[in-house]
Formats: structure tokens, sequence, C-alpha cells
């Protein structure tokens, strides 16, 4: 999958980045026109249209669906005027309720865009319906209608309607009539088309794809937070899969279960009762699952919140057995659960202190309602949504890509990874099945067309074993009695390949309560004999011997620095030789400038080190060249003034990255300096300052000493 990359300076983004012109189609953009024609959309031109109208974005994508899905300026512009002429004349504000309401009373009919909600009028054995912004209720509806469209009695769906008017004498009888009634959503699409078209896209380019549809801009996010994102739409195309996302405020955990599918319905967590998920037992009506894919809760965390203790046992039962009871009776249901919630402490607090569910509901932090959980998405690694994350590239309308996932909710595609990996024969049946609906959600949303090399299969088989391990190993330190488990796989040559949590390989001191097995100084007692026969004893602290060998880092991990991964292998060096051959661009100096830091810092003020770069020129151009030299000039002056004297080679023939030491190492780099995700450059944010504070790109390094 393609890596992170990082906007320099001189290229502004967000706020500052000039917003007159309209954006370029890129290669990608222009692929996606030509094989989804009608059935992709701007990703800006959502904020272009909405204005204050507070409706679902994909409300908007459906009407910049039908006027704006095209990459031609002029019929975009055309586009954006039409769907803003329409929700000018035909959305519904609720303070301007009563002056729609008149319009509809003087001509007698008028369309309008809402969100309608049903209800059975019992006593008169009658439909009726609600609009939410209108404020009118009462209005009679067909049972043809509610037969098409059930969801109107669950939760309400946003609908274009024409609605009329007609005065009756009889105060009993409600003036509003539905002339007609239109839910927003697509009414039907090619899925042979969507696979054939599938095949036509590389990996990285439809993840990227997939990435813009949701609205984020994917050189911004590395192969792991791509697939964070998209994890998230599992639940949408795998039945009855259970995921839980805790993490800091402001990564947009609901944001997809508000405003992405008209298939799924987020409802605060606090306003849950049996009768609305379940069945209400008093007159027998289905709850949310009956209706919805997708079940979603926010604001799920919180210690203190009141819970029924009833609901977390009907929530137990229906998360293992997919049904639920209505008196006597046993319905079935396919409605998956969605668990978000904010955190409030850092990952190492929560490890040390209690666990990564610690932030749940007393009910909730049980040890039985947790094993249901398929998945844990860690929340923690994503990050903090920003204006220049948001893309200006092409996506799939979302209700269009909505219905594509409803198809395959129904297929299995959770034993392909079979023919090539084999689960450990000690994971369970619960630990097997969270494993198998992740893998199979992935699957279908990355390869529905069934068709992925082994090294890919390989890539969301690990995810998915990560996703359930978070979720075992966090039971584990509640419940004691649970079995231990060794979550990995068997390759085809019988090789076991062990799979561990992100945060496990961070802080291994705090996550199996177990002290860290890194290297610690060694305190040795030194005796020695004065001269008249007594002993004198002291303490003598020596460091323990430098790792030799090779290193894995994960994508998203913290606390690395140069400081800890190469500092203690280049001090006392007095001559350094460091070869990268992209030390081209701003961020790529800038780490290099904090590498000479490092050095700085750690040597002896009276000594000077001598360090020399091997690095090839820029190939994009003259100007790029002169920037790579101005970048190199400002490096070196930085460094002469902490008596570091630095020089720089070009050679274009260098591939691989290394530091060489006149002290007897060489250290391998498999991506050189560049090691780090994107950094905002915002002075308050300590990954600025610190290094530990970034999350890392995936990379390894290994330490050799002369002569081995």
């Amino acid at each position: 999958m393609s890596e992170v990359s990082e906007a320099s300076p001189e290229e502004p983004v967000g706020p500052d980045a000039p917003t007159d012109a309209a954006p370029r189609p890129s290669e990608l953009d222009r692929k996606i026109n030509r094989l989804f024609s009608g059935a992709v959309v701007r990703k800006d031109l959502v904020k272009a249209v909405k204005g204050n109208a507070i409706v679902p974005s994909y409300v908007l994508e459906y009407l910049l669906g039908q006027y704006a899905a095209s990459d031609d300026e002029a019929t975009i512009q055309a586009g954006i005027d039409t769907v803003r002429k329409i929700l000018a004349d035909h959305y519904v504000h609720r303070n301007q309720s009563e002056l729609v309401k008149s319009t509809i009373r003087e001509r007698g009919r008028h369309r309008i865009i809402d969100k309608v909600t049903a209800t059975l009028n019992e006593k008169d054995d009658v439909y009726q319906a609600e609009f939410a912004n209108l404020g009118i209720k009462g209005v009679l509806v067909e049972s043809a209608t509610i037969k098409a469209h059930p969801k109107l009695l669950v939760g309400g769906v946003w609908c274009i309607c024409d609605i009329e008017y007609f005065h009756s004498a009889d105060p009993r009888v409600v003036p509003w009539i539905l002339g007609s009634i239109k839910p927003i959503q697509l009414s039907n699409f090619d899925i042979e088309g969507y696979l054939a078209a599938r095949r036509e896209f590389t990996t990285d380019e439809w993840i990227d794809l997939l990435v813009q549809s949701i609205g984020f801009n994917p050189e911004l996010l590395g192969s792991r937070a791509k697939l964070i994102q998209l994890v998230r739409l599992v639940p949408f195309v795998e039945r009855n899969y259970n995921l839980v996302e805790l993490g800091p405020k402001g990564t947009g955990k609901s944001h997809i279960f508000s405003e992405f599918s008209p298939h799924g319905m987020l409802i605060s967590g606090g306003e849950v009762t049996v009768p609305k998920l379940f069945v209400n037992n008093a007159n027998g009506r289905i709850g949310l699952v009956g209706y919805w894919d997708v079940v979603a809760f926010d604001e799920f965390a919180g210690k203190k919140k009141r819970t029924d203790r009833a609901l977390v046992d009907i929530m137990k039962n229906y998360m293992a057995n997919k049904s639920f009871s209505r008196g006597v009776e046993t319905l079935g249901a396919e409605a998956s659960m969605v668990f978000v919630g904010n955190t409030s402490h850092t990952v190492p607090y929560m490890l040390k202190h209690s666990d990564l569910f610690d932030e749940l509901p007393e009910s909730y932090h049980d040890s039985a309602y947790l094993d249901r959980l398929h998945c844990y998405i860690p929340g923690w690694e994503v990050d903090i949504i920003r204006g220049e994350m948001f893309s200006d590239g092409y996506g799939f309308v979302v209700d269009y890509i909505a219905e594509v996932l409803k198809s395959m909710r129904s297929q299995d595609y959770s034993d392909r990874y079979q023919q090539h990996f084999s689960l450990s024969s000690d994971i369970s049946t619960r630990d097997r099945d969270g494993i198998h609906k992740t893998f199979s959600g992935l699957m279908k949303i990355l390869y529905p067309h069934g068709e992925a090399a082994p090294e890919e299969i390989e890539e969301i088989l690990r995810f998915a074993i990560e996703g359930r391990k978070r979720v075992k190993d966090q039971i584990l330190r509640i419940d004691s009695t649970m079995a231990d488990v060794k979550f990995g796989y068997l390759d085809r040559n019988g090789s076991w390949h062990p799979v561990s949590t992100l945060e496990e390989d961070e802080y291994p001191a705090y996550y199996r309560c177990e002290s860290s097995d890194a290297a610690e100084p060694r305190a040795d007692v030194v005796r020695s004999t004065r001269h008249d026969g007594t002993t004198n004893e002291r303490v003598q602290v020596s460091e323990a011997p430098l790792f030799e060998g090779h290193r894995e880092f994960q994508e998203n991990q913290r606390g690395i620095s140069f400081g800890t991964l190469l500092g203690p292998y280049l001090r006392g060096a007095g001559q350094i030789t460091i070869v990268d051959p992209y030390i081209r661009q701003f961020h790529q100096a800038r780490n290099l400038m904090e590498l000479i830091e490092e050095i700085a810092s750690a040597k002896d003020a009276a000594d000077e080190v001598n360090i020399k770069l091997v690095t090839s020129e820029n190939d994009g151009g003259e100007d790029k060249v002169r920037k790579q030299l101005e970048f190199l000039l400002k490096v070196k002056q930085g460094a002469a003034a902490g008596g570091i004297n630095f020089d720089v080679s070009f050679d274009d023939t260098i591939h691989d990255r290394s530091i060489v030491t006149d002290t007897g190492w060489k250290i391998l780099l498999g991506r050189g300096l560049d090691i780090f995700q994107f950094v905002t450059g915002d002075a308050f944010d300590l990954a600025t300052r610190r290094q530990e504070y970034r999350q890392v790109k995936a990379f390894s390094v290994t330490y050799i000493r002369a002569g081995q």
C-alpha cells in the first residue's frame, strides 16, 4: 500500500491554501470519472452547497449525484447552482416552517425535503406521518407506502415529498395531504459493472478511492490509518458485526454512522431502551435492529452513566445469537452493533491503572459482554480532524457505495485466506468468529471481485487478528478465568507468525503488567580494601550492551525518537557518514536537523563531530534542486553552531540507507531518516516539539557492529 506523504511549508494546505480555483483533477480522479461516470462526485462540493442546511451528507450527495456527477467544471458549477436552488426552494428550515406551510396553503401543493417519521394510529387503524422540520403531524400515509419503506416507522427517513393542503370544516381532519413520497437513496445499481470496474484499479488506487469517498485526503494517511478508516465500513457490509471504537474527542468516530449511509442509525448511548432497540412487548412492535443494517451508539463511554441491566442482558444474547425474544417468540435480526465513545486518559495510563475498556459504563465493563465484540478500533491512533485532511478529489456518491455494501451483506468471504494461511489451533470459536467477520468485511470492501495476492490477504488477516486480540487481551485483565490465547497464523510452509497489537509493542511494561525487557543500566557493587585492612564498597553503574540485530516498527507506533533509536550508537563518534538518497523536501531536511541536534546535545561541548551526508539530487527540476540546496545549506549553518562539521556529496546511484560511525557501528535504515508521519507545525502540539509524540511510518532498523 502507498506511504504517507507530507506537505512542506512552501505548499500551504488547509485554510491557507488558495481556494479561488477549482482543484485540478489528478490522474486517479480522471480514472475514477472514466470508470464510474455518474456514480462519483467531487467531495468538496458538499460544503459548497450545504450552507446552513442541517442534513446528512448522503442527502446532499444524492442531489449532487443527480446534477454534478462530472469532471467538467462547467457542468459541476451548473450542478452546484441547481442543487443550491433545490435546497433554497424545497429544504425546510425549522425557523421557516410557518412560511413553508403558508406556501403549501397558497399554492395547494409544494415539494419539500424533510425527515419523515411514521406511526400507526391504532385507534383509527391508520398510518400517520410527522415531518421533523416542517412541524406537522397526523398526515395520513397509505399502507402501501409503509410496506415499501418500513424504515419510516423506525427512526425516520429523509424524503422528497409533495405536500398538499385541503381545509375541512371537520376539526378532526388534518388538512395536510401526502401527495407523493420518495426516500433519498439510490433506487438501483449495477453490481457487475462495479466489480468489473474494480478490476481496473490497483489496490492502492482502490483504497484511495474509498478513502476519498469517506471524505478524507488519502495523501495524508498511511496504509494503517487508511485501514482503520475503512474498518469503520465493515458493519455496513457484514451482517451482525459487533464493533467498538474508543479514543480521544474530535477523531470522527461517529461521522460514518451519521452521515455516510441511509442504512445506518446513530443514537445517543443514553437514549437506548429495550423497546426502542429490540421490541416493545406491550404492542409487539419491533425496534431498530429489525429495520436498520447498522445501529451505532454514540457517546457510549462514561463510567457513571446509568444503564438498564435488562438491556445489557438482551444485547449480550443478540450479539452472540443474532436473536431476541418477543414474548414466547424468538426473532432474528441482522443489524450490526457499533459502540463509539471518548477516552479521557492516555493509552499507557489506562494500561497501567486499568484496561482499555476502562471508560465504559459499569454494566458493560463485563467480560461476557465484551467477549461478543468482534473488533476494537484503536481510536487513539486516529488523528484529530484538521481542515487539510478533507479531500477535494472524487469519491463515490455515498448512497451508491452504501447500496453496494448493502448488496454484499449476504456474501461470506471469511474463508478466502485459507488456501494461504491457517489460524492458531488454540484460538477459540468466538475469537475465530471475530477474526473471520472482520476479514470477510475488509475483503468485500477492498477486493469485492475476490482477487487478491497472498501478501494482500495476509495484511488484512493480520489486521483482523489484531482487532480481536485487542478485545481478548483486555478481557484477560478483567476476568482472570479466561484462557490466554496465542494470536497468530501459519503460512503454507508451516511457519508461525505471531500477531501483536501496536500498544503491546509500544508499552510492553504496562501491557502485560510486567517489567519491560528493554536494556537497563546494571548496578555492580565494587569492593576495595583500604590500607588499614577495612573494606570499602561502592555502587558502580555500567550500561548494558547495546542491542545488535534487526528491529521492526509498526505504522502509527509512538514513543520513538532519534535519541532512543540512534543516539546510543552514535555517542562518542567523531566521524559519522549518513547515506540517504531522499533528503530533498522540507520535512526530510528537518528530520536530518533533528538528528544533528541529538548528536550535538549528547557530545562534549569541547568536542567536534564530522558528519558527511551522501544523498541524491531532487529530480523534480531546477527549482526543486535549488530548494534542496537551500535546505542543506541551512542545515550546515545550523550544525556549525553546535560544533558539528557538516558536508554533503551527491550520488544518484545510491538506494540503500545507512549510518556508519568510526566507533564500529553500521546501522541499516529501511527507509532512511524519513520515519515520522505528517506533523502539523503547530507550536502547541507536542508532536511538533518532541519526536516521541509523533506517529511513525512502518520501518525497520538493523544494528551491526564492525567485524560481526
